[in-house]
């Protein structure tokens, strides 16, 4: 019974790592992308992302067929649904400016920086999750603290380009950026979800 277990325990926490490590890898395609775009890019970009979407549907089946988890279930769930909104929120920012035809600003680049870090935070914390709770603590925070930085940039790029529209071609091309922007956003938020996941995972095993 205690192997059955333990092998269970490893296959989660292989998928929560195998997760993060596409969304990471995802996350740096992102950010290359805006330095320079181009489809070979993107095409890796997309396929991060729905390799990402198989693994996710690997451990929701495993969930459904398991009684017994390392951790609650719960948290498992949450915690791969945010690494999985990371690597999506990367993919559809792409997507997005193809569709709106939007150029990369310093304000994307700056934020998707700051994403490919957090994303990296967030792969360390997952990889330690299991035999040193306290490393993953540590890197869960300074994951979170990238958020808040993403989320400054974000405030500070919203606000430049509602600082002087000057017809209306401005103003649809603002509106497309926001859009962009908000993307990336999202992305952040979702990063810090999962730090806050981990976090609690921590908490209640200790």
């Amino acid at each position: 019974m205690l192997k059955i277990f333990k092998r269970k325990e490893d296959v989660f926490n292989k998928l929560i790592i195998d997760q993060a490590n596409l969304t990471y890898d995802g996350l740096k395609l992102l950010a290359k992308f805006l330095e320079t775009p181009g489809t070979e890019i993107s095409d890796a970009l997309s396929l991060k992302e729905k390799e990402a979407d198989e693994v996710r549907r690997i451990l929701i089946d495993e969930l459904n067929r398991t009684f017994v988890t390392p951790f609650d279930r719960e948290d498992i769930f949450a915690l791969s649904r945010s690494i999985d909104d990371m690597v999506d929120y990367a993919d559809t920012t792409v997507v997005e400016m193809g569709i709106l035809k939007v150029q990369p600003t310093d304000y994307m680049r700056r934020m998707s920086s700051l994403l490919k870090d957090a994303g990296w935070e967030i792969q360390q914390a997952v990889q330690r999750l299991k035999n040193n709770p306290g490393v993953a603590i540590g890197h869960a925070q300074r994951a979170k603290a990238l958020e808040n930085r993403v989320e400054s940039i974000y405030r500070e790029a919203v606000a430049d380009l509602f600082s002087g529209p000057e017809d209306i071609h401005h103003v649809t091309e603002m509106l497309k950026e926001r859009e962009v922007y908000r993307h990336l956003s999202n992305a952040a938020d979702r990063g810090d979800e999962a730090a806050n996941v981990i976090a609690d995972i921590v908490v209640k095993r200790t």
